[in-house]
């Protein structure tokens, strides 16, 4: 028989590195203001309609967003959400660093653990953090939209 097992380093990464929803639901939003004409606004309903996403998550997600300047939001007649900054310069590492709140993937100390001090578990899982990380730094939203046309038909957006 060949060789088939799962190599240690890629099964940490594929298993223990799931983002929260928050940072999918970003995700989701920074990628259909992309999609959008330059300047144009588009409501958090909109977002929500297209994606299937509860408003209320929507929200939160904005204002975070909002608060770390990938997005302009604005309220009254003609108001809405669109990107402060070119899709380009928005990279993917950057945004999960920044909506995920915990990126440490074992609490070696709540509760403590006794064999913390000979363990190699935290440091592997980091090491696996950081490539799952390092390899995000690589693209950014602009990569994610290589298709603009097939996108909007998927979200029949015109």
């Amino acid at each position: 028989m060949g060789n088939t097992a799962v190599q240690p380093d890629s099964y940490l990464i594929i298993f223990i590195m799931q983002l929260t929803r928050y940072t999918d639901y970003a995700f989701r939003m920074l990628i259909y203001l992309s999609l959008q004409p330059e300047e144009a606004r588009v409501t958090i309903n909109d977002i929500a309609e297209h994606f299937g996403i509860p408003r209320n998550h929507l929200i939160k997600v904005a204002h975070r967003l909002g608060q770390l300047g990938y997005i302009h939001a604005s309220r009254g007649k003609g108001g809405g959400v669109a990107l402060a900054v070119p899709s380009r310069k928005i990279g993917l590492g950057d945004v999960v660093r920044q909506m995920e709140t915990q990126l440490e993937l074992v609490n070696c100390h709540e509760p403590p653990c006794p064999i913390t001090p000979q363990c190699k578990l935290k440091s592997v899982l980091d090491k696996a953090r950081d490539a799952f990380l390092a390899s995000l730094d690589e693209y950014t939203l602009a990569d994610l939209r290589q298709r603009p046309a097939q996108l909007k038909v998927l979200l029949h957006v015109s």
